[in-house]
């Protein structure tokens, strides 16, 4: 089989397969018009077929990895990666590739409708080569999504790590969620800071929002309040329920150097004693009878 044949048809039905191709991609109900305009979709996709076209005329329709399809991979990466970012679904994404397909291959039929044989060995090749472009495709879209969620991981983890100012020289840290080693290094990079720049004395770590407590958890609270304690502040745990009490003593996890209570207001009356701080209720009555004066 002649490959620049073949790569000469494709050029030849360049105009054909690009309209037929968009055809065949506007009509999938599946389509988001809201992600991406028809002009952009037809501006990708004769940049995509031009650089097949290209590599093809070299006689390579087996190895898209070879220097002749840096084009195609290129193109294709840029495509991956943006509908990505976008939010395409991995079908919109590998439907891209494979309605190329659909549209070359009925060029082929409608070429060499008479030549079963070479119509035969023609889409054999097409498939081949379709077939590895959307692999390559649906390979690149992947790396796209997970450097999105990783993005959104590293955004969820610093929204919901915050460390309040509750008073002078009080902070308090309400944690949401599983604690695991990656948000720990963040919860102490943001405590440790904010202890520098407010110059505080207390820190209290509230953990009414993580659902359970276990061995992993507790050693990077551990280490929360060790770190804490090297910067001159002392640490409170508050937040510590019954059943995650009952799971601290089943799991033999000594405590016991670490000021803890069941609720942030108790954390909070504990730092406001150990800074020497007295909080009275002012006399409701009088309020009202300076607001009557008034």
């Amino acid at each position: 089989m002649n490959t620049k044949q073949t790569a000469q048809l494709l050029k030849k039905q360049k105009k054909t397969i690009l309209e037929s191709w968009m055809k065949h991609q506007l009509a999938d109900e599946a389509l988001r018009d809201d992600l991406i305009s028809n002009d952009d979709l037809r501006r990708q996709s004769e940049e995509l077929l031009n650089g097949i076209i290209t590599a093809t005329e070299k006689g390579n329709f087996d190895n898209v990895y070879s220097s002749e399809y840096d084009l195609v991979n290129d193109v294709l990466n840029d495509i991956s990666i943006t509908r990505a970012r976008q939010g395409f679904s991995p079908r919109e994404v590998t439907m891209y590739v494979l309605s190329l397909k659909q549209a070359i291959i009925e060029v082929m039929i409608k070429e060499h409708k008479d030549q079963p044989e070479l119509l035969f060995t023609e889409i054999q090749m097409t498939n081949k080569l379709l077939d590895n472009l959307s692999i390559l495709t649906f390979e690149t879209y992947l790396k796209g999504r997970e450097e999105v969620i990783l993005r959104q991981t590293d955004e969820i983890n610093e929204i919901s790590t915050p460390v309040i100012r509750v008073w002078d020289g009080i902070l308090a840290l309400p944690i949401i969620g599983t604690l695991d080693s990656q948000r720990t290094q963040i919860v102490m990079e943001n405590l440790l800071q904010e202890i520098v720049n407010t110059g505080s004395n207390i820190a209290i770590l509230d953990i009414s929002g993580v659902p359970a407590v276990d061995s992993l958890v507790a050693q990077h609270l551990i280490k929360t309040v060790s770190a804490t304690r090297l910067m001159g502040a002392e640490c409170i745990i508050s937040g510590i329920r019954a059943e995650i009490a009952q799971t601290i003593v089943h799991l033999g996890i000594d405590l016991s150097s670490i000021k803890t209570k069941a609720s942030l207001a108790s954390a909070l009356q504990l730092a406001f004693t150990m800074l020497s701080l007295e909080v009275k209720k002012k006399n409701t009555g009088n309020i009202q009878n300076s607001r009557l004066i008034r």
